[in-house]
C-alpha cells in the first residue's frame, strides 16, 4: 500500500479480507480519449454518425450501431455514464458482466436483473460494484433478514430530498416509483440496490465521503436507467447534500439509541457501551450497539415506510411465539422479535435482533427484555402511541 494511496479496495477474490497492497506489475492502462468519449450517450451518437458517414463513403452500407466495435452501451443497462464510472473506478480498466433486465420479476426471488462491474489494476481485480434490481418479498420472508442486514444498517443515511432510499460508503438502495413498477399486497417495493466491497467497511471519514458520493451517484444513474428500461417517464435527481457520516458514540443508558424514555437495563450496560444511530428521518431508523465499534451485539430497527415495512410481514405472523399489542401484533423468537404497529400513516415495524451474547444471566434475553419498552417509546416518538405489549405466559 503506497503512502500516496493509503487505502485500496478489497480484492474481489476475498471480499472479507482487509485491503491489500497492489502487487508489482504494469500499471493499469488508462482509458483513451475515445473510451471516455464513448461513455457519453450524446458523444456516442455523434461518433456513430461520423463513423456511419465514413463507412458509407467507403462503400459499406450494411451498418448497425450496436455491432460497431467499441460503441456498446454504457454499463448496467446503458445507465452508468462517464461521471459515475470515473467516480467509482477512476482510470482503471473495467469489465462488465450484465444480465438482461426483465420487465417482470424472475422466479420467486423477484429478481429483474443484475449488473457487475469490476475494475482492474493491471491483471489484479481491485474493486467490484454490483447493481441489483429486485422486488422485495413480504409473503415468504425471503428478504427480511439478509437484505436488511446489508441495506438497513446503522452506517446508512437517508437520501433525502424526497428520494425513497438510503446510502453509505459500501451499500445504497432506492425504491422505484410504484406507478412504474406496481406493487401487490404482501410485497415490498421494487428497489435498485448497489454494493461495493464488504458491507460496513470503513477506513476514514475522507474515504467514506468519497465512496458514498460515488456510490450514491451511480445508484441514481442506475435507477433512472431502469425506469427508462421499464418504459416509464420521469427521473430521480441525485441529492445535493447528504447528512454527515454516522459515528459511534458512548451509549446513553437513560435514552438508549437516542430514544427518549427507553432505558437500558443495568444488566446490558457493560456489553452495550457504544452505539450508533443511522437513518434519522428516512424510511428506516437503525440503531446498533455493542462493546465497541468493531462489533455490534444488538440491532434495533424501526421501519416507517409502509411499503418497506411489508418485507417483515411473514416474520410478524409466523416467526416465533405470539406478541399481542394494544394496536398491533408480532412474534418473538430466540434472538429476534418483530412487531407490527397500526399507525395513522400505515404499518410501522419494530425489529429487535440480538447478534451476539450480551448481558448477565441469560445472555440471549435481550429481545424479550427490551421489546415492550422499545415499541412503546418508539411509538411515542413517531406519534403512533400508545403501544402496550404482552407476551405469552411461558
Amino acid at each position: 500500500m503506497s503512502e500516496n494511496n493509503p487505502v485500496e479496495d478489497n480484492p474481489v477474490t476475498d471480499p472479507e479480507a482487509p485491503a491489500a497492497p497492489a502487487e508489482p506489475g504494469p500499471e493499469a492502462p488508462r482509458p483513451s480519449f475515445v473510451r471516455r468519449l464513448l461513455r457519453s450517450r450524446t458523444a456516442r451518437a455523434v461518433t456513430i454518425a461520423a463513423l456511419a458517414g465514413a463507412l458509407v463513403g467507403a462503400g459499406t452500407v450494411a451498418w448497425r450501431t450496436d455491432t460497431l466495435p467499441l460503441l456498446g452501451p454504457s454499463p448496467c443497462w446503458d445507465s452508468l455514464g462517464s461521471g459515475s464510472m470515473d467516480a467509482l473506478f477512476g482510470d482503471r480498466r473495467t469489465e462488465v458482466d450484465e444480465q438482461a433486465l426483465r420487465t417482470d420479476p424472475m422466479g420467486d426471488g423477484g429478481a429483474y436483473g443484475q449488473c457487475r462491474v469490476t475494475g482492474y489494476d493491471g491483471d489484479r481485480a481491485r474493486r467490484q460494484v454490483t447493481v441489483n434490481v429486485r422486488r422485495l418479498d413480504g409473503l415468504r420472508g425471503t428478504d427480511s433478514q439478509d437484505w436488511p442486514g446489508e441495506f438497513l444498517a446503522s452506517d446508512m443515511v437517508p437520501l433525502g430530498e424526497g428520494l425513497p432510499g438510503m446510502t453509505s460508503a459500501t451499500r445504497a438502495w432506492i425504491a422505484l416509483p410504484q406507478a412504474c413498477t406496481g406493487r401487490d399486497e404482501f410485497t415490498g417495493p421494487t428497489v435498485v440496490d448497489i454494493g461495493m466491497g464488504r458491507a460496513g467497511f470503513e477506513v476514514s471519514s475522507e474515504y467514506t465521503l468519497r465512496d458514498r458520493d460515488a456510490l450514491t451517484g451511480a445508484l441514481v444513474d442506475a435507477a433512472n436507467g431502469v425506469i427508462g428500461e421499464f418504459g416509464c417517464s420521469g427521473t430521480y435527481r441525485a441529492p445535493r447534500d447528504l447528512p454527515s457520516p454516522v459515528e459511534w458514540d458512548d451509549t446513553e443508558p437513560s435514552a438508549f439509541c437516542g430514544i427518549k424514555g427507553l432505558a437500558l437495563p443495568a444488566a446490558y450496560r457493560e456489553d452495550l457501551r457504544e452505539s450508533r444511530v443511522g437513518g434519522e428521518g428516512g424510511p428506516a431508523r437503525v440503531c446498533e450497539a455493542g462493546y465497541d465499534f468493531r462489533e455490534a451485539s444488538v440491532r434495533l430497527t424501526t421501519v416507517e415506510d409502509p411499503a418497506l415495512a411489508e418485507i417483515y410481514g411473514w416474520d410478524a405472523l409466523r416467526s416465533g411465539a405470539p406478541v399481542r399489542g394494544s394496536r398491533g401484533y408480532g412474534k418473538i423468537g430466540g434472538n429476534r422479535a418483530v412487531y407490527r404497529a397500526v399507525c395513522q400513516t400505515g404499518p410501522v415495524i419494530f425489529v429487535l435482533e440480538q447478534l451476539r451474547p450480551a448481558g448477565k444471566g441469560d445472555r440471549f434475553a435481550f429481545t424479550r427484555d427490551l421489546l415492550p419498552a422499545y415499541a412503546a417509546a418508539e411509538a411515542e416518538r413517531i406519534g403512533c402511541a400508545p403501544q402496550k405489549l404482552t407476551f405469552p405466559a411461558s
